[in-house]
């Protein structure tokens, strides 16, 4: 374990169409699909486990069911695999569902991030939580949320993810602007979504994996939605840093995948593929032969 403070709790939104993975997802979630052998919603609750996280607070929306099916107890599966001789197979099945104590909270309607939060609010108490993307992974140890602890242990503020990118792609991300304050820390004064290039603050993206403190989640209440009806924390954040508080942002060490992009799902699939001990070797011989 890597835990570092009393954070118990994260948020993991998965309310959403998954509209960028049709026709796979029309009968699945997104966060289902699987990289191997796993799910992109274990990859992200073994994160948080691995961090400390005691409780997993996933907002689920229609068709979702999958996911809270996949975290359950499956005692049916387990006694057959045993019956098989598969103990350890059984065994890696039973893990999932001890794993941590998991609530499901259904959003009405996909209306972004934060509304979804929103949602889990009566779960939370007076206390800090991490929230964490349903599509963003990043393969690094000690976990990327932890090192997130860490800052916020040292700072006692809320902290978000950050990574830096090309310039040029920064209109279809939220940016920070602010000032580095530390080794990959920034003491972050304004944060503003997909900006045009030519005028954005900085080429450092916000990724969705924050630590979060209650006077943001009054913020997040007061927080009027967009256009296309999505709630935005990055919204209800800026509000809170401008009318006086703290936000810290971290260069989080780690190799990132948006698998919320097909692109990036892809990277995430071939990345892991290589590392998997059962079929690595083969898998890497396979992709040399392709020349490519």
């Amino acid at each position: 374990m890597f835990y570092v403070n009393n954070i118990q709790k994260v948020i993991i939104p998965v309310g959403g169409f998954g509209t960028r993975f049709l026709p796979a997802t029309k009968a699945q979630p997104k966060e289902m699909l699987p990289i191997v052998d796993k799910p992109v919603i274990q990859y992200l609750v073994e994160e948080a486990v691995a961090s400390g996280i005691k409780e997993v607070i996933i907002v689920t929306g229609r068709a979702k069911r999958a996911i809270e099916d996949h975290f359950d107890y499956a005692a049916e599966l387990e006694a057959f695999l045993e019956s098989r001789g598969k103990a350890d197979l059984a065994k890696a099945i039973r893990r999932i569902s001890s794993m941590a104590f998991f609530a499901f909270v259904r959003q009405k309607e996909p209306k972004g991030i934060g509304d979804a939060i929103l949602q889990a609010c009566p779960l939370l108490g007076d206390e800090p939580v991490a929230v964490m993307s349903g599509d963003d992974i990043i393969d690094a140890k000690p976990p990327a949320l932890s090192q997130l602890m860490r800052v916020f242990s040292k700072y006692r503020a809320p902290v978000v993810a950050l990574k830096r990118i090309d310039k040029k792609d920064v209109y279809k991300y939220g940016v920070i602007k602010g000032k580095k304050i530390a080794a990959r820390t920034w003491r972050i004064n304004g944060l503003v979504e997909k900006p045009d290039p030519a005028h954005a603050p900085s080429d450092l993206m916000i990724i969705v994996k924050y630590i979060l403190t209650p006077p943001i989640f009054n913020y997040l209440a007061q927080t009027k939605p967009a256009p296309n009806g999505e709630i935005y924390i990055t919204d209800a954040v800026d509000k809170y840093v401008k009318n006086g508080g703290k936000l810290y942002g971290y260069e989080v060490k780690g190799e990132y995948y948006d698998c919320g992009d097909k692109s990036g799902f892809m990277r995430a699939v071939v990345s892991f593929g290589l590392k998997h001990p059962e079929i690595g070797p083969e898998f890497r011989k396979y992709l040399k032969s392709l020349h490519i």
